[in-house]
């Protein structure tokens, strides 16, 4: 079964914790063994695992991938929207994660982000559970 989690993104550039989202999918489908499959269908979106314990972490992302990738570089793409094409392919548009006792095996520090790149925008993550 696959459920859906709508993210209203409020920056160009952003990342937004999605992990008791997608704990709750998780709970709601009863599921106590498996995997817990979460994917961006968006090609200026991506998502990822990091560190929820200190907000600044995030905010640090999002400078240095602003300075790698900067809005601005001459690029070819007539949307003006390249520099968050590419931080979507670097970041990845999928995670797995394990599911043990009915919660997402992460750890103690860890997170799911999805990132926007290319905001704000009204974003879709599809969630699949499979038990195993």
């Amino acid at each position: 079964m696959k459920e859906i989690i709508e993210v209203q993104t409020q920056a160009r550039t952003e990342f937004v914790d999605i992990t008791a989202h997608i704990q709750r999918i998780v709970q709601q489908c009863g599921v106590e063994s498996g995997v817990c499959y979460a994917f961006v269908p968006h090609t200026t979106a991506g998502i990822t695992i990091n560190e929820n314990a200190d907000p600044d972490v995030q905010r640090d992302m999002v400078m240095e991938m602003n300075k790698i990738v900067p809005f601005e570089d001459h690029y070819a793409h007539y949307e003006g929207n390249s520099a968050a094409h590419i931080k979507a392919s670097l970041v990845g548009s999928s995670v797995s994660v394990f599911v043990e006792d009915g919660l997402l095996v992460l750890g103690k520090w860890q997170g799911i982000y999805f990132c926007e790149f290319d905001g704000p925008r009204r974003r879709k993550v599809f969630i699949k559970v499979i038990p195993g």
